[in-house]
């Protein structure tokens, strides 16, 4: 029995080593013998190797050259080709008759917009990731004075509050037309926030959900909506108006809406979950638990005045530690006044810190609408 094994470009067996001559033939033939073996006479060979040989290792000459197409060069190295250059053609875009903008990705630990029509700041809590969002269409159809806002609480991840706030003032402006008496503008919104949710559990990835406020200011009104347990705060004359009403299973009536559904609600540390799931009883999203977390909003419409100083949009990471009125306090002295006095943002800031102070572990989010540019 004999065997032939050959050895291309090998580092051991390479003609370069000092194991060989300097000019190796083309190929080398190293034959090993075992003295204790005795194959056959008949044993087929698979080399030149002397038949006394059971083994022959057959020692290969590298090629000259390794390599793809025109690139190659000798000795195996590959010389890289400079990539075409890419022209990005940049454009100046139209003038835009609304300015939207949200939340940037998850990844900001804080977020801050400051503009004549709102201030917002935006800190994340422990959580690795931001779920907070927030909106605004400011400047609608070329009118200053005809805007809408939005913040929105995530849960369970932040796909709902993202597509929340990149949707639900567009769907809701989408419905509102010229010459809506109140009950109509309310009926519009409640369309904006059902299309919204239904859009939402449409896609394929729709996991978890979103609670929303939303503060749209038309012809002089401002209506105001919630689902979920996010909320707004107006400032009369210095005295805090809640314009929401929070939805959490430990509402009477939500409750009651619940069970008669099927639904169970309970409380574990003082806290009401639907299904020993949610602590929400509205919002947009929630595919598992859809029916019982119904998306249709509760609406306020209200005529601004002059009392109306400026109103305050925020998730529960704020309200769970900082009440109405705190709130209104701590605000107004960066809200009144002459414009070189006003900071809305710096009180935006203020009320962030205060609830971080207190202990709050959630995503805050507040957003501050001064009322008298849009008398």
């Amino acid at each position: 029995m004999s065997l032939a094994v050959a050895v291309c470009n090998s580092p051991v067996f390479s003609p370069s080593s000092s194991l060989f001559c300097n000019k190796p033939p083309a190929h080398e033939t190293l034959t090993l013998s075992l003295s204790h073996l005795n194959p056959p006479a008949s044993s087929p060979s698979l080399s030149s190797a002397p038949p006394t040989s059971p083994f022959c290792l057959r020692l290969l000459k590298p090629p000259a050259k390794l390599g793809f197409g025109t690139d190659s060069v000798p000795g195996g190295v590959l010389k890289r080709k400079r990539p075409m250059r890419l022209d990005i053609p940049v454009g100046t875009a139209a003038a835009e008759a609304s300015v939207t903008t949200e939340t940037p990705r998850e990844e900001s630990r804080e977020v801050e917009r400051e503009g004549d029509e709102y201030s917002v700041y935006c800190k994340r809590g422990r959580r690795e990731a931001m779920e907070d969002r927030f909106s605004a269409i400011t400047n609608h159809r070329g009118d200053p004075k005809q805007a809408i806002f939005g913040v929105y609480d995530g849960h369970g991840g932040s796909k709902a509050a993202e597509f929340a706030a990149n949707n639900l003032c567009s769907n809701i402006l989408d419905e509102i037309v010229g010459g809506m008496n109140d009950s109509e503008i309310k009926e519009a919104v409640r369309r904006g926030y059902l299309e919204t949710d239904s859009e939402f559990l449409r896609e394929k990835d729709a996991k978890g959900g979103s609670c929303c406020v939303t503060a749209l200011i038309n012809d002089g009104n401002l209506v105001v909506s919630n689902a979920g347990d996010c909320r707004a705060v107006l400032s009369v004359g210095g005295h805090a108006e809640a314009m929401t009403s929070d939805h959490r299973p430990s509402r009477e009536e939500e409750r009651n809406r619940i069970e008669s559904s099927g639904g169970y609600v309970d409380t574990f540390k003082s806290v009401w979950r639907i299904q020993g799931s949610l602590a929400v009883s509205r919002g947009i999203g929630d595919a598992h638990l859809k029916q019982w977390i119904i998306s249709e909003p509760e609406t306020k419409v209200l005529r601004i005045n002059p009392q109306h100083e400026f109103l305050i949009l925020a998730s529960d990471g704020l309200w769970d530690k900082v009440s109405n009125q705190e709130a209104v306090d701590i605000a107004r002295p960066f809200c009144i006044g002459t414009d070189q006095k006003q900071k809305p943002l710096l009180a935006c800031k203020k009320l962030v810190d205060l609830s971080v102070s207190r202990g709050s572990l959630d995503d805050i989010s507040v957003m501050l609408i001064p009322l008298s540019r849009f008398l």
